[in-house]
């Protein structure tokens, strides 16, 4: 197969989501991955030396990993055609009306501000390419201690705290694209929630990609002191090209004694984007991490969003759902380790293959020798919607004692003929009939997402099913 066919980006009408604004920006970086251009991006962002040497030992790390073999090909993915860092023609700003038109025309069309308005949310912030041109929170939480900023002015801002935590969760050696984000990384959010605050309106920041054969890098650290909780909800989108662009962001998570962090995730990109993303959090004695997931659109994805539980009676959640179409490879799941003793983790994931496309659920439960009374319950439950679909499910489960609990339940089927037919009887269409199936197969990840994000979900779901199930 010739590189043009293998870029090729099906037609598929995705209405806002793929609605391209002109390319035009403040300055960038010449395509590929060198010295040189890490050296510019740190020198564009004024940082300190320490994250140049950073950026720099990442960037040896890179050159000296191989892309992963057990997962989807990334053979696609070539840095020298890849631009790293664009600055769009905007100032970061407080005040949504002084947001450049175009860019913001788009954020309305995706309800961004319109949310914040309704107080659906307490916090917001949108980056665009490279860099965050909009970020706001409300007085109270300011009040109450709470930090809520883009990435680049909490490394200006907060020095200290940000060199204490920064790359201790996710590592660059943990892989070649955790080195590539390290190297190149711009953008993202940074939260701090002092002890015993109660952030209940949620935080969210929102990712934009508008260039064609670009990369997106930001970087989210989040902390969570002693008792405290918060909701955070991240959003992501991109036009479609037919050129390959990269996503290799970062969440870096800490959960510290007694507190709860619910991060929720509504992925939503192209299907020329491989999105290389990792996430990871620390988790102390009777912390709780909620990850609730929702992956769409990419042509490839590899994301396993990681729990470690590091203090006893530490527990972890994860809910997600995925959805592979046509030329999609949609490999996910979720890892947890169980560091300390009585840690809990579950773990409920759904996944929706058509078209011939690719969804697999690849997970890790990993109970070490310390982490006795431990529990786990996994549940993998995938839906195909033709012959041509494949869904796979690899689990993988490393029992260091036997003080511990265990279970795990895999199911993988198509839609039931029987059922469409019971539904046709009640008087709906064929397709009608099986789009209500998958939303209701869909319907528990849903109910845990903010109602306005499960609305955008369904809708996702709706894009991808209209005229496309046989």
């Amino acid at each position: 197969m010739s590189k043009k066919e293998r870029t090729y980006v099906e037609d598929m009408d995705r209405g806002i989501y793929d609605i391209k604004n002109t390319f035009t920006y403040r300055s960038k970086t010449q395509t590929g991955l060198t010295e040189e251009v890490v050296t510019q991006i740190s020198k564009e962002k004024e940082e300190p030396e320490w994250m140049l040497k950073y950026r720099l030992e990442a960037l040896k790390i890179y050159n000296k990993l191989e892309n992963p073999t057990w997962g989807p090909n990334l053979e696609e993915v070539n840095m020298d055609e890849i631009t790293t860092y664009i600055r769009p023609d905007a100032d970061l700003s407080e005040d949504w009306d002084e947001v450049p038109e175009e860019i913001r025309d788009i954020f309305d069309k995706l309800g961004i501000p319109e949310a914040e308005k309704e107080s659906l949310l307490s916090g917001v912030g949108a980056q665009y390419d490279s860099e965050v041109v909009y970020h706001n929170i409300q007085k109270h939480l300011l009040d109450q201690g709470v930090i809520y900023t883009d990435f680049e002015s909490a490394l200006k801002k907060y020095p200290d705290i940000i060199k204490k935590y920064f790359g201790t969760c996710i590592k660059p050696s943990l892989h070649k694209y955790a080195a590539l984000h390290y190297a190149v990384w711009s953008g993202g959010s940074f939260v701090y929630v002092p002890e015993g605050v109660n952030v209940d309106i949620p935080l969210q920041s929102y990712f934009r990609l508008n260039a064609p054969g670009a990369g997106q890098f930001e970087h989210t650290l989040i902390i969570i002191e002693e008792n405290a909780y918060c909701h955070f909800i991240e959003g992501c989108s991109a036009p479609k090209y037919n050129k390959i662009n990269l996503h290799a962001g970062a969440v870096e998570l800490f959960v510290k004694k007694g507190s709860t962090l619910r991060y929720s995730t509504i992925e939503n990109w192209s299907r020329n984007m491989y999105n290389l993303n990792t996430k990871r959090a620390i988790v102390e004695e009777n912390g709780l991490i909620q990850w609730i997931s929702g992956s769409f659109g990419s042509r490839v994805s590899m994301l396993y969003p990681t729990s470690v539980l590091v203090g006893e009676y530490a527990s972890s959640e994860f809910t997600g759902i995925s959805f592979a179409g046509k030329d999609q490879n949609i490999d996910t799941g979720s890892q947890v380790i169980h560091a300390a003793a009585h840690t809990t983790s579950s773990t409920n994931s759904k996944s929706i293959s058509k078209s011939g496309g690719i969804a697999v659920y690849r997970g890790l439960v990993d109970i070490r020798k310390n982490a006795y009374g431990s529990k786990n319950t996994t549940s993998c439950e995938s839906l195909m919607l033709d012959k041509l679909s494949r869904s796979d499910t690899i689990p993988v489960v490393n029992i260091e004692n036997k003080d511990v609990d265990l279970g795990h339940e895999a199911k993988i089927g198509r839609i039931s003929d029987q059922v469409i037919f019971y539904l046709m009887t009640r008087g709906l269409g064929e397709e009608e009939a099986k789009q209500m199936v998958v939303r209701g197969f869909a319907d528990p990840i849903a109910k845990e997402l903010p109602m306005e994000y499960a609305v955008e979900m369904n809708h996702l779901i709706n894009l991808e099913l209209v005229g496309a199930i046989g």
